[in-house]
């Protein structure tokens, strides 16, 4: 049996008729669009066939709308669509491959992990640059702010500390 648990902090419930959702109702419970859910599909990121009608029209159940959400998720954290698909695989194929799903979500996590130490790293350069711009706007001093200026004539080697703006002598802000 697949195990999809949503969780209710971040994913409303949602009530879902017995006759399943349309594929318009589907993409807007979502938040993705109909193209998308027909490429889930076509691509093999969905674990259980989508039902359809007598006319051939999709109807989404909640456990394909709640593994739709698992696939944006993954995605939206970088996940490219082999592993997702791999994952699909791993799930709809059952018991017994557990631990290959955990290695799965184990790298993964692992790749997600060092995306935010960056992304981190990246957060602190820009709250350096605010408290720096709030700090000489404060003071009244933000014309001391390093910009480009036109090419002097001076070559680099002849110009001397004094002669550079301030703000180079302690780094470019």
């Amino acid at each position: 049996m697949l195990e999809v648990k949503p969780q209710p902090e971040v994913e409303p419930a949602r009530f879902i008729p017995d006759a399943g959702l349309s594929i318009a109702e589907a993409a807007r419970l979502t938040g993705v669009s109909a193209h998308t859910l027909r490429y889930y599909e076509r691509a093999g990121l969905v674990v259980t066939a989508v039902d359809r009608t007598a006319g051939g029209r999709r109807r989404y159940r909640k456990l394909d709308l709640d593994w739709i959400t698992i696939c944006t998720r993954l995605r939206a954290t970088g996940m490219p669509i082999k592993a997702i698909r791999r994952y699909a695989e791993l799930v709809s194929a059952g018991h017994g491959n557990e631990e290959e799903r955990l290695a799965l979500m184990e790298s993964h996590r692992a790749d997600v992990l060092a995306k935010m130490a960056e992304l981190q790293e990246n957060l602190r350069l820009i709250d350096h640059k605010i408290d720096v711009y709030r700090g000489r706007l404060a003071a009244g001093d933000a014309d001391q702010l390093w910009a480009p200026k036109a090419p002097n004539r001076q070559t680099p080697d002849r110009q001397t500390p004094d002669r550079q703006a301030p703000d180079r002598q302690a780094g470019v802000h």
